[in-house]
């Protein structure tokens, strides 16, 4: 093909008869877009700021239900490593081993460990109860008499 004269600048003209015009917007259009932006955009804040605000009232019931619940599981004494509750009138087998820390089932040898052991920390010459020295060696005397039957 022989060239027939048409500069380049003919070209473009010519083909921007063709191109698309919907990409030119008004500025009207623009302005209704920006509008409708800013406005999903205030409403998701206003829904985040209530939601916020409901999460926080509900909270705190809440915070009071779970601190108390809390509590009440500290106080359980399966929870506890001391034993709650006072002494039997006549001590038992059972109240001996939890006085001294062992089981019901011990040897003499171990008796007499878990005794030296509590009486080094509650003597009453290094500032321990008289009462609790008595319960201490009561319970000892109760496991070595019924480990020696």
């Amino acid at each position: 093909m022989a060239h027939t004269g048409v500069s380049a600048m003919d070209d473009t003209t010519r083909y921007s008869e063709y191109s698309s015009k919907t990409n030119v917007r008004s500025d009207a259009e623009i302005d209704r877009q920006l509008g409708r932006t800013l406005i999903a955009v205030g409403l998701g804040v206003a829904a985040a700021g209530f939601a916020g605000r409901y999460a926080f009232q509900l909270w705190k019931p809440l915070g009071q239900v779970f601190s108390e619940t809390a509590k009440k599981i500290k106080e359980m004494p399966a929870f506890s490593s001391y034993y709650k509750g006072g002494f039997e009138q006549k001590m038992s087998r059972r109240e001996a081993s939890l006085i001294l820390g062992i089981s019901p089932a011990s040897t003499k040898v171990k008796v007499r460990e878990a005794h030296r052991r509590i009486m080094v920390l509650n003597h009453p010459d290094k500032g321990g109860s008289p009462y609790l020295a008595a319960k201490i060696n009561e319970a000892k005397d109760l496991l070595d008499k019924e480990i020696r039957r």
